[in-house]
């Protein structure tokens, strides 16, 4: 006969958010136990109105904890660059490229109007 396993966490379904992971030690009067697996970490990405995309060269870190977000060093949360740990490289490139030809664009404007 199958034993019964306890689930020592919130409740004794087995849902997504009560993950587990069977372990081979028993636990007082003879029980199977279960061994708590943390969630997957998806890590920063990008906003979601910009594509929601996983930023590159950062940890996916945990909020809370020992090895939490606050508690962990700023290289592992940022890059060296402007918006480092907010946008991608690519789409910095874009906002670079995007407000040099706008104030290309106010020159040539300007030159226009003054030839009128």
């Amino acid at each position: 006969m199958v034993q019964r396993v306890h689930f020592q966490r919130k409740h004794k379904y087995n849902t997504k958010g009560h993950d587990s992971k069977f372990v081979i030690h028993r636990i007082v009067g003879g029980k199977l136990a279960c061994k708590r697996v943390k969630k997957r970490v998806a890590g920063p990405h990008t906003p979601k109105y910009l594509g929601h995309t996983r930023l590159n060269g950062t940890k996916a870190l945990r909020e809370g904890g020992q090895k939490g977000s606050y508690r962990a060093p700023r290289r592992f949360k940022t890059v060296s660059r402007a918006y480092g740990g907010v946008l991608t490289s690519t789409q910095v490139k874009e906002r670079v490229i995007r407000a040099f030809l706008i104030e290309e664009q106010k020159i040539v404007k300007s030159v226009l109007n003054r030839r009128r």
